[in-house]
């Protein structure tokens, strides 16, 4: 359940603000032009002026109107259009106006009384949003400025997200019991925490998620909030660093002080590795930001104290690069595995992820189960979306195992390329190349099961062998079952070079991998006689060199010759082991690459009826249809050609 995060209001204020500045500045221009635009202003002459003007002919035509604003009805105001502009007199009562109008009719110059002016509501208006508008503007201005104050400090805030209303609980997590199990006391203490308190019970303040990619780490932790009915803050490792030193410390002070002000609550930190790898790594020193952010994280877990209420949970896949300090009673007491579900788990994590999917009714989520060994739950959840999308991508009403078999190859491997263009003699090596592989499954005791084997291709692979094991075998394996999975691998090459007398490059990955569970065997898991049970290489803990540079080798070069002989001497041992099985089997290799080259994929129910009888009775059947339509066309053809008339000779 993703949680929504606030968008940053800074850049819309900005613009905002801009917009705002821009309209007051063309409000004021308009305003300034519209009072003071008129630059030919009119000159003003007394009562005197005025009539000797009119006298002297230099007028034209009046107009007369009241004053604006006068209640004094007699009082009136005259303006002459004249050579140069307006002149405009005032005069004191009716009788100058008589005056003038009289003179104006004698003298046919145009006379007009017009009505008082209305008062203009923009001269009142104008002024008024002048001083309005500049008023905003400093405001504006004004909060600019507070605000850019205001994001400097804010640089240093937390960017934890908070989410009180938490709706996933422990019901959308699967596979996980023993997990939830050791998360449930947690849960308990958020809710009564006098509980342990009276018994002098100290709740764990750390509690650290370990496990690979996809196994449900995020979402357990949500679970948890969920079930606790707690706030929920979420933040990456990632968040606390930047460029400037400081600041990621800054950050985590207050995460942890706003975290104390909704105790109890859960603070989530996800990737964690981010910000607590181990100190002093890495090419060149250290890194001063994310130290000092790491040595923040480590101050503020042990020192709030035992009533606050604030559990961190935090999650990583790489714990072993974690700093020790991190790891220490008081900060992450408890750390809890998440591993890969079992065939059990995955069904009840199938269960989960199908919940709004329609899906046919004869198909069991354990069978499902059964043919993804080692996926995660994000992996299942992806399986069944690309079932669905296969489904609706056919116009079906309903999921159907077809569907879940290419959702599975598609997670695995990708999708198929059926447009790749193979030429015939690459066609039959990926044949053999892949039936090899199956005959060896087969006749092997202790081998997988063959569940489906392919030529087309996917990925970088030209075919593709899913070899399922009888039983999980979720920790231990055997010395014999390595070496049996060396000889699967190597059956295909084996296949190659009995059919064919030569080799391809199509094994590349099976050498790689038989080779590394090979070097294993000797080096890491003491299987070899001749060597003894020693380890002789480990994973790099030179930790200036941030264990990422391969593996020590705290042995001499006799030893590493000796670990050399012993390799070699499994591969070919396995390999001697291969051309065995398949020089013994050779019909059933080239049975199985008959029908691949014929029907491209078959399943482990057509394997097993290959073996059992030595034929494929659906692709049998196919081709005994299609020579019956040949045999009655060409009977019909034949009767056609017996019922037409012969043309007579015309010898």
């Amino acid at each position: 359940m993703a949680v929504a995060r606030k968008k940053p209001s800074g850049p819309v204020n900005n613009r905002t603000s801009h917009f705002i500045m821009i309209a007051i500045l063309v409000l004021i221009v308009i305003s300034i032009i519209t009072l003071w635009g008129n630059v030919n202003s009119p000159t003003e002459f007394s009562n005197s002026e005025f009539m000797d003007k009119l006298e002297s002919g230099e007028i034209i035509s009046i107009e007369v109107s009241p004053i604006a604003g006068d209640t004094n009805q007699g009082v009136k105001e005259a303006s002459g259009d004249y050579s140069s502009g307006e002149y405009i007199t005032f005069f004191a009562n009716d009788e100058e106006y008589n005056e003038v109008r009289s003179y104006a009719l004698a003298n046919d110059i145009t006379f007009t009384l017009v009505p008082g002016p209305t008062t203009n509501i923009m001269n009142i208006i104008f002024p008024i949003l002048l001083v309005v508008g500049v008023v905003i503007m400093i405001v504006v201005m004004m909060r600019g400025g507070s605000n850019a104050n205001k994001q400097a400090f804010d640089f240093g805030k937390s960017k934890a997200v908070q989410s009180k209303d938490e709706k996933t609980t422990f019901a959308d997590v699967a596979g996980a019991d023993e997990e939830k199990e050791e998360l449930a006391e947690i849960i308990d203490f958020l809710k009564r925490p006098k509980k342990y308190m009276n018994l002098g019970a100290r709740i764990p303040k750390g509690v650290l998620l370990v496990g690979p990619p996809g196994t449900g780490k995020t979402l357990i932790a949500r679970a948890v909030a969920g079930e606790a009915d707690v706030p929920f803050f979420f933040v990456s490792g990632s968040d606390f660093l930047e460029m400037f030193v400081g600041v990621g410390a800054s950050r985590v002070r207050d995460m942890f002080k706003q975290a104390k002000t909704q105790s109890p609550c859960i603070l989530f930190i996800d990737e964690i590795d981010a910000v607590g790898r181990q100190r002093g790594t890495g090419l060149g020193g250290g890194h001063d930001e994310r130290e000092q952010t790491l040595n923040q994280l480590l101050v503020e877990m042990d020192g709030f104290g035992a009533n606050s209420g604030v559990i961190v949970v935090a999650a990583t896949n790489r714990v072993d690069i974690l700093d020790p300090a991190l790891m220490r009673p008081g900060r992450f007491d408890r750390q809890i595995f998440v591993g890969r579900p079992d065939i059990k788990g995955r069904a009840q994590i199938l269960k989960v992820h199908s919940r709004n999917k329609k899906i046919n009714p004869d198909i069991t989520f354990k069978e499902i189960a059964r043919r993804t060994p080692g996926f995660t739950g994000a992996d299942l959840e992806n399986l069944m979306n690309e079932a669905a999308l296969l489904a609706a991508r056919e116009n079906k009403l309903q999921i159907e195992l077809s569907h879940i078999d290419e959702a599975v190859d598609r997670v695995m491997m990708g999708p198929a390329k059926k447009s790749r263009v193979f030429t015939k003699k690459e066609k039959e090596i990926i044949a053999f190349h892949e039936a090899g592989h199956a005959v060896i499954g087969i006749k092997l005791e202790n081998a997988n099961i063959v569940h489906k084997v392919t030529i087309i291709p996917r990925g970088q692979a030209g075919g593709y062998n899913l070899m399922l094991p009888k039983e999980e075998q979720a920790f231990l394996q055997t010395k014999q079952n390595l070496v049996e999975t060396i000889i699967g691998l190597l059956g295909g090459r084996v296949a190659e070079q009995v059919i064919f007398n030569e080799i391809s490059t199509g094994a590349h990955n099976d050498l790689q991998r038989s080779t590394a569970i090979a070097r294993s065997m000797i080096t890491e898991y003491g299987m070899s006689e001749n060597l003894g049970p020693i380890t002789y290489e480990k994973n790099s803990d030179k930790v200036f060199l941030g264990r990422d540079y391969g593996k020590s080798n705290n042995f001499s070069e006799a030893i590493a010759t000796e670990i050399d002989k012993e390799v070699r001497g499994i591969i070919h041992d396995s390999y001697d082991k291969a051309k065995v099985i398949i020089e013994k089997h050779l019909d059933l290799l080239k049975i199985i690459a008959h029908y691949l080259l014929e029907v491209e994929t078959l399943t482990k129910e057509d394997i097993d009826e290959i073996v059992e009888t030595g034929k494929l009775k659906r692709w049998d059947d196919i081709i005994e249809d299609d020579k019956k339509d040949i045999v009655e066309t060409d009977d019909i053809k034949k009767d056609e050609v017996e019922d037409k008339p012969k043309e007579p000779n015309k010898e």
